[in-house]
């Protein structure tokens, strides 16, 4: 059994492994279960994977051990940081990927290490890609997520019918640029929660209904999808995380800071994300890091007296 790239991708033959079983990761995971390809894991916290475990998962001892076992191996995990440790680490998912097989970075994570994770692989004859997802939780249980792939196209396109159980693909091009076309995502996305942010604290205090004054204005200009995914949720005070506040910091943090590696051509000046950035990082610091994007209304609220 084992299908490594090229050789056509198939349930009953195609191991697939996954390391990072969050709020998405976890989601996403389920999927490929239920659309029957077998998956073994790794967690740092074993306890986290009893439900994966459950629906037939494997828990494997390390990153490695994943990779020895696998054809294909998703992460999904937190910061940049916790991306180099699991995949460059001595212990880690490079050193035991199999020749032609294929890791796919889901992390929101930063371009330059997207290019050296590639470079890395093709060094050991296997292949790297950045796709990291956008829409939330919702999308990741629903098989909605976009998808943003960059590396080979290739081995982009032979992955299809895995993203395919996860939502919708593109492909952006080379190494790295999955990564670029996430954080500008979230740079428009973080503006859209803003806008709502504000847009909802004013309607409020005018003394408006704001689920009426949502349903009115959700078929104009005003409406995104951002507010189908999280008007309600702000209106209601669900603040359950499909993305941590503390992420979107990270995430506008690699737009609107200093280019590492002294890429200076890629630095491009952004005050509105960089705007977004401060307001998130007051939600981290008011103790809310681990709340969900949506409750950037909270700190609009605060700056209010509310």
């Amino acid at each position: 059994m084992g299908t490594p790239y090229p050789t056509p991708i198939a349930p009953s033959q195609t191991r697939v492994g996954w390391i990072g079983i969050g709020v998405m990761g976890a989601a996403m995971a389920s999927r490929l279960l239920s659309a029957g390809y077998s998956l073994t894991i790794y967690a740092r916290t074993p306890s986290k994977s009893l439900s994966l475990r459950s629906q037939g998962a494997l828990l494997a001892s390390s990153p490695r051990d994943v990779a020895q076992c696998s054809d294909v191996v998703f992460t999904m995990l937190g910061h940049p940081q916790d991306v180099r440790q699991i995949v460059l680490g001595s212990d880690g998912l490079l050193s035991g990927l199999n020749p032609n097989s294929v890791m796919i970075d889901t992390t929101s994570s930063h371009p330059a290490l997207a290019r050296e994770m590639f470079a890395a692989a093709r060094e050991r004859a296997c292949w790297a890609v950045d796709a990291p997802v956008s829409g939330g939780d919702i999308g990741a249980r629903d098989g909605k997520l976009a998808i943003f792939a960059g590396g080979d196209g290739g081995v982009v396109n032979w992955l299809t019918p895995l993203f395919e159980i996860l939502g919708r693909v593109t492909y952006v091009g080379e190494a790295g640029r999955g990564q670029s076309s996430k954080i500008a995502n979230q740079i428009m996305v973080g503006a859209n929660l803003l806008g709502m942010s504000e847009g909802l604290v004013f309607a409020e205090r005018a003394g408006l209904d704001v689920r009426q004054f949502v349903a009115a204005v959700r078929g104009g200009a005003a409406g995104s999808m951002a507010m189908d995914l999280f008007g309600e949720r702000m209106i209601g005070r669900d603040f359950r995380p499909g993305g941590f506040a503390e992420y979107m910091v990270k995430d506008l943090g690699m737009g609107v800071d200093v280019v590492e590696e002294g890429e200076d051509e890629r630095v491009v000046v952004l005050p509105g994300a960089a705007l977004c950035k401060q307001l998130f990082s007051g939600m981290v610091a008011n103790g809310d890091a681990k709340l969900g994007t949506q409750g950037l209304i909270t700190v609009i609220e605060r700056i209010n007296g509310n």
